[in-house]
């Protein structure tokens, strides 16, 4: 109803849609809201029914209440909630069914490895005989079971021509040579009846094996390209004296790995008498193999030093424990034939 008398005609008024037909309001049904969407997001544009914004994908052009493009982006969607993931047991844990099976004891990782070193891992658990029970499995476990000791002797080469461009030019110097024969002197004075001589394809180990072996008459020797210098892995903490390019860590470490997981691991099953094996190799790869053996970080095998031509004596017992008896021994030189280049 108009309530000013000064106008000469006011307009009526026109009543609404929803007083028109009320009915037709509280019978219609509302727009579905899709999953995802946030609560309190929709939008009416145009008359038009609500849509969730989130549900919009961004970057079209979506039409405005003007009749032109609305360029904006919409908000950003509610991110997506996931159901937890149910805990997995890691190869780890104490009470994942693998570490049920891990040998107990003070193990190198050699010595846990399933090929050749764990009887339990080489014996067929399913052809167990369900009437005999563990005595059966017992006795079959004994004839994996190894029963000698390993004695490894690491012996680093003698000094060499560290000047020269070429490998097969650095060989070894007079006071190499001297060193060789008194490291040489030094391993026939153990009486021990040796195995075996591993040692490097380099010429500076090749040279120190020479001298070496004519003090240990017999003994058989064999070269291997594994046990060459490199760079095994990256040390911590880092050194400014030297730092190898990035590839070389790949391309070293990988065999230098290889030459300990070879080398150092439990007598066979078959060997019934303790072996003396003696590997002339480089300091690199000694101080590696030492840490990997006692289970030590191996990014800390720069920290140990290592004369040239000293002893460092390892043992591998039947249970696959790992003991050094001695580390870089040149006690039996003289002070000014130890050298450490």
């Amino acid at each position: 109803m108009c309530t000013t008398a000064k106008t000469a005609a006011c307009p009526a008024e026109v009543p609404s849609s929803r007083e028109q037909n009320p009915k037709s309001f509280s019978a219609r049904p509302r727009p579905p809201v899709r999953r995802g969407a946030r609560p309190g997001a929709l939008e009416l544009r145009g008359g038009s029914a609500a849509r969730p914004l989130a549900a919009r994908r961004p970057g079209l052009a979506r039409p405005s209440a003007h009749g032109g493009a609305d360029l904006r982006e919409p908000p950003p969607a509610m991110p997506l909630r996931l159901s937890p993931r149910k805990h997995r047991r890691r190869p780890g844990d104490p009470d994942s069914p693998r570490a049920a099976r891990r040998p107990e004891g003070n193990m190198s990782l050699a010595a846990r490895r399933p090929h050749r070193r764990e009887p339990l891992s080489l014996v067929n658990l399913r052809k167990r005989n369900l009437e005999s029970g563990e005595e059966e499995l017992a006795s079959r476990l004994d004839h994996y079971k190894a029963k000698a000791t390993r004695h490894i002797f690491l012996i680093r080469h003698s000094q060499y021509h560290v000047d020269a461009s070429l490998e097969k030019d650095r060989t070894l110097t007079p006071l190499g040579r001297e060193q060789a024969e008194l490291t040489g002197l030094r391993l026939a004075s153990l009486g021990l009846k040796f195995n075996k001589i591993v040692h490097s394809s380099m010429t500076r180990a090749v040279e120190t094996t020479d001298i070496i072996s004519k003090h240990l008459p017999g003994v058989c020797k064999v070269s291997t390209d594994l046990l060459r210098e490199g760079a095994p892995i990256e040390p911590d903490p880092p050194v400014s004296h030297w730092k190898p390019e990035a590839v070389q860590y790949y391309e070293d470490g990988a065999r230098i790995e290889a030459a300990f997981r070879n080398y150092i691991h439990r007598a066979d099953a078959k060997q019934q008498e303790d072996s003396y094996e003696i590997f002339i190799c480089h300091a690199n790869v000694i101080r590696y193999i030492v840490c990997r053996a006692l289970q030590f970080p191996p990014e800390g095998w720069l920290r140990l030093s290592l004369n040239n031509g000293s002893i460092t004596h390892l043992v591998v017992r039947p249970d696959g424990r790992v003991a050094l008896r001695t580390l870089g021994d040149t006690g039996f030189m003289p002070p000014d034939k130890i050298s450490r280049s």
